[in-house]
């Protein structure tokens, strides 16, 4: 299976950069059959945050908060 580590250092001043690579992970990655794990460094740790999740809503993509049950669902694992 192939694997995949796709890694952010976006927070959540920009949602729709910092909401992108939970999109990538959960929508095409995990959905493709694609073993995928997400690194979070720098300002993207801010999206760790209680309640961080719920106010990042990017453009043309959904909402940070669904992504993140998304990615939790396919078992994505999120590193800090």
């Amino acid at each position: 299976m192939p694997k995949l580590l796709i890694s952010s250092c976006t927070g959540p001043d920009d949602p729709t950069r910092s909401s992108i690579p939970f999109h990538i992970a959960a929508n095409g990655a995990a959905a493709s059959g694609v073993d995928c794990s997400i690194a979070l460094a720098g300002d993207a740790t801010a999206l760790t945050r209680p309640g961080a999740a719920a106010d990042v809503r990017g453009i043309g993509i959904p909402p940070l908060g669904e992504l993140l049950d998304k990615c939790l669902a396919a078992g994505i694992q999120i590193h800090v």
